[in-house]
């Protein structure tokens, strides 16, 4: 009896919760400057973004995806399941009419280039003539831009931190209209980041200098490698490291003689299922870093404190923490052995 009083006591406070937390329409939202109102939760969500897609199944909304687009790799354990035989439109950027062919109701964007004014895609105000409403990540449009010095991948006047991505949980689980998953995921992704600080808590003199290598444009040529602003800027604060790329830049492009006389002592490389460099192989970089005069002399190749990363999870995304957990595991077996 006493267990059947306190399952029911779970349910009513869940009922209660969703009760409470039920979201009022209209909802007029503001995004990357731009007003969006909805009159009901979205049914027909189209993805552009794989940061967006996994937000959507960490929330619980596989149902309300109708498609997706651009993807760095698999999807992380966690999600993979509810993520099973989702539709896929392109690997890359999809067309205008890829996309709105398949009736959506909103068109969720990772990154600004590919909805925003010059959008590979299309415009936010092409998809509004159509009465689509758009979103497109904080992350890429709050504090940054592609300025006159920047590659396309922009620059940053305010550091990256994964409140970014805490907010944009909150604002869809509103317009979603499922807030105690949002608040749930968002207690979740605290207490790992907090776990995996304190298994890496450094017993070094100094901070670990580390480089974060995304891939290069030509395997001998200049390599593009985190700045400290981005993501991995993040990253590395939260684990007490010292990233060597002191840039605003998202992902400059940074000479291998550069980073060697910084000195790197640990080099966090990304993987994903892309191929449209040499580099974007895991193999082909890690055999780079041994063959190579210049880079094989540096302190992290010597020792061997190569950390293999997704690709997804170097760029501001849920997958962030994921980042901050690998190489937190990575760093305590370090530590451990010495």
């Amino acid at each position: 009896m006493l267990i059947k009083k306190l399952v029911l006591a779970s349910v009513l406070a869940t009922l209660a919760n969703s009760v409470f937390a039920a979201q009022v329409y209209p909802l007029t939202v503001e995004n990357c400057g731009i007003k969006e109102t909805f009159t009901r939760a979205p049914q027909r969500v189209v993805t552009v973004g794989q940061h967006e897609t996994e937000l959507l199944l960490a929330l619980g909304l596989e149902k309300k995806i109708s498609a997706t687009s651009v993807w760095f790799g698999p999807l992380p354990d966690a999600v993979a399941e509810r993520g099973k035989g989702l539709k896929k439109l392109a690997d890359n950027a999809p067309s205008f009419e890829a996309v709105t062919a398949q009736n959506p109701d909103l068109v969720l964007a990772q990154y600004h280039w590919h909805i925003g004014p010059q959008g590979e895609t299309g415009t936010r105000e092409q998809f509004a003539t159509l009465g689509i409403p758009t979103w497109i990540s904080p992350a890429d449009c709050i504090g940054k831009s592609v300025t006159d010095s920047s590659n396309g991948d922009g620059a940053r006047s305010t550091p990256f931190t994964i409140e970014e991505i805490k907010r944009e949980i909150d604002a869809l689980a509103a317009i979603f209209d499922v807030q105690p998953q949002g608040e749930q995921l968002n207690e979740v992704l605290t207490r790992r980041i907090q776990k995996a600080q304190a298994r890496a808590a450094s017993q070094h003199s100094r901070p670990l200098k580390v480089v974060f290598w995304f891939s290069s444009s030509r395997l001998k040529g200049d390599p593009w490698v985190a700045g400290d602003y981005g993501a991995p800027g993040w990253i590395s604060n939260t684990l007490g490291l010292k990233n060597i790329i002191d840039s605003h830049d998202e992902w400059p492009a940074v000479t291998w003689e550069h980073i060697a006389q910084a000195q790197p002592d640990i080099i966090v490389i990304a993987e994903m299922s892309r191929r449209l460099y040499p580099a974007d192989d895991v193999a082909v970089k890690k055999a780079f870093l041994h063959d190579d005069p210049v880079t094989r002399n540096m302190p992290a190749v010597k020792k061997g404190h190569i950390i293999v990363v997704p690709a997804m999870s170097l760029n501001p995304s849920l997958r962030n923490v994921d980042a901050v957990e690998m190489i937190s595991d990575q760093l305590a077996t370090w530590q451990t052995a010495q």
